[in-house]
């Protein structure tokens, strides 16, 4: 095999070997999906903000995660609730928003335990939220983005 393929193939390896979750793949996995687009819609354009937030959260990539937030956004930290206003504070004050067992467990945050409600999708057994915002009255259009913390 070239060192060419061989370094794909392993590369590919690594990813999946990494990777938070794998879409629809097993039953419980299809079932989140479902519920996700029964109750929002758009389940399959919930996939990239997920996976960006899941992966963020493990490497401590402040910035993309405060891309991914609907501000205001409330946040629940040290015993008081936080009204951030904006990606640049969020940033600016991570470490006190954001605990790091609330990182570890978003960053291991498997597909088929996401718990879906009306309010939006659960991650890490309630610490953060995710769903999807309206982007005009309508809500013809919406993106999907973090809607809470609770640490």
């Amino acid at each position: 095999m070239p060192r060419h393929s061989a370094a794909l193939l392993l590369a590919g390896a690594l990813l999946l070997a990494t990777a938070p979750f794998t879409g629809r793949a097993t039953a419980q996995d299809s079932e989140v999906y479902d519920r996700i687009e029964e109750l929002h819609g758009d389940a399959a354009g919930f996939d990239r903000p997920l996976r960006q937030l899941v992966l963020a959260m493990r490497s401590g990539d402040t910035e993309t995660i405060a891309g991914l937030a609907e501000y205001p956004l409330s946040v629940k930290a040290n015993g008081e609730t936080y009204d951030v206003e904006n990606a640049e504070d969020f940033v600016e004050n991570f470490d006190d928003l954001v605990t790091p067992e609330t990182r570890r467990a978003v960053g291991r945050q498997q597909y088929q335990d996401l718990f879906v409600s009306s309010e939006g999708v659960m991650l890490a057994n309630g610490a953060v939220w995710m769903g999807a915002v309206c982007d005009d009255n309508a809500c013809d259009e919406s993106h999907w983005a973090i809607i809470a913390i609770n640490n």
